[in-house]
This record gives C-alpha cells, sequence and structure tokens, in this order.
C-alpha cells in the first residue's frame, strides 16, 4: 500500500477527482429537463466519491476508512447504474461515454483493491 500523508496523496483520489470533472462535462450536454434528474444524482455520486475517501482517510483509523470506501464503492456503483440508464434513453442515448466509462472503471477497481488490502490488515 502507498505511504500516505494525506487523501490527495492516494492516486484512487486523484482518479476520482478526475472522473468528478468529467461527468461534469458530460452533464453539461444533458437537455435542461435533465437538471434536476439525472444530471443532478450523477453530479451527487461522483462528488461522493473521492468526498468519502478523503474523510474516511482523514478519521485516522483504518476501521473507519474502510468504511468510507465502502460508501465510496457503493457511490460509484449508483453512478455506473445512472451511466447505464443514460445510455437507455433516446435523447441521451448519443452523447461520448467513453471519458466517463472507463475513469469509473479504473476507479472502482482501485477502491475494490484498496479495501481488499485494509481488510487483510485489520
Amino acid at each position: 500500500m502507498e505511504t500516505v500523508n494525506s487523501y490527495k496523496d492516494l492516486k484512487v483520489w486523484k482518479k476520482a477527482m478526475e472522473l468528478v470533472t468529467e461527468i461534469y462535462r458530460l452533464t453539461e450536454k444533458f437537455p435542461k429537463s435533465e437538471t434536476y434528474g439525472l444530471s443532478s444524482q450523477m453530479r451527487r455520486a461522483a462528488v461522493a466519491i473521492p468526498s468519502n475517501i478523503a474523510e474516511g482517510q482523514k478519521r485516522g483509523h483504518s476501521k473507519e476508512f474502510l468504511r468510507f470506501l465502502y460508501i465510496s464503492y457503493g457511490s460509484g456503483a449508483e453512478l455506473e447504474t445512472q451511466i447505464e440508464i443514460c445510455k437507455n434513453l433516446d435523447k441521451l442515448r448519443n452523447l461520448d461515454y467513453s471519458k466517463v466509462d472507463k475513469p469509473l472503471e479504473e476507479v472502482m477497481k482501485m477502491l475494490n483493491g484498496l479495501i481488499s488490502t485494509l481488510k487483510k490488515k485489520l
């Protein structure tokens, strides 16, 4: 596991921050009718990923960090589901999801790996 002085040192946090930016860029292309629907939900789920990584790491205890990593992982699954819903809707189907699919997959794999490593240490 990497040496961590701050959550900002974590590769998964950095990648999750990039994902948030891409989600915002994607949802800016959504029709106005989705401002308070999928767009808002997707932004909240994306923001929750690095936010929970940060909060958990700052708590200072491995058990708390693990708990917040699970919350981040859950937010990632929520975001995956919302992206799949978008891909099935006529008005959103033709957008380019490649800039969010790959980073989200990477974040989920990184979270899974970090969770597995922490679980072994507890």
